[in-house]
């Protein structure tokens, strides 16, 4: 018999909302299997813990969920694994350019905000005890 989860169990498990899990089954992350009446009772799989894992391990990555999608059902496909490791190469290197070009542009804006910072230090040491006060 396989390992079956409630929906209660996995939120507590990797400490996210038992909405959080819904959402991800709404964008196809996940597909648990309905009982009770009208099917209103989610049951998890091993498999199905297994992909909100990887999907919580890729969106700490900073990877979309439509990339993460992506790779989960690549990864699942019974066909050769060379083009599914060239399609997940191609998504890391795409995914590195995005966090490249955030940096730079981090890089910038901390150093436009230090070179603000020096500016007003030297205004305050240049300042008088009266223009002080009236600056507070």
């Amino acid at each position: 018999m396989s390992a079956r989860y409630t929906i209660t169990e996995l939120a507590r498990e990797f400490d996210i909302t038992p909405r959080a899990i819904r959402f991800y089954e709404d964008q196809g992350l996940l597909a648990p299997q309905r009982e009770g009446a009208g099917g209103q009772r989610r049951v998890y799989s091993g498999h199905d813990r297994t992909r909100l894992r990887l999907t919580l391990r890729g969106k700490r990555l900073g990877f979309t969920l439509t990339e993460i999608k992506r790779l989960l059902d690549l990864y699942e496909s019974p066909t050769d694994t060379v083009p599914q490791l060239k399609a997940f190469l191609g998504t890391i290197a795409e995914h590195r350019h995005v966090l490249e070009r955030q940096l730079e542009d981090l890089t910038a804006t901390l150093e436009d905000l230090a070179q603000y910072e020096a500016q007003c230090k030297a205004l305050l040491e240049g300042a008088t005890p009266h223009d002080a006060a009236d600056a507070a």
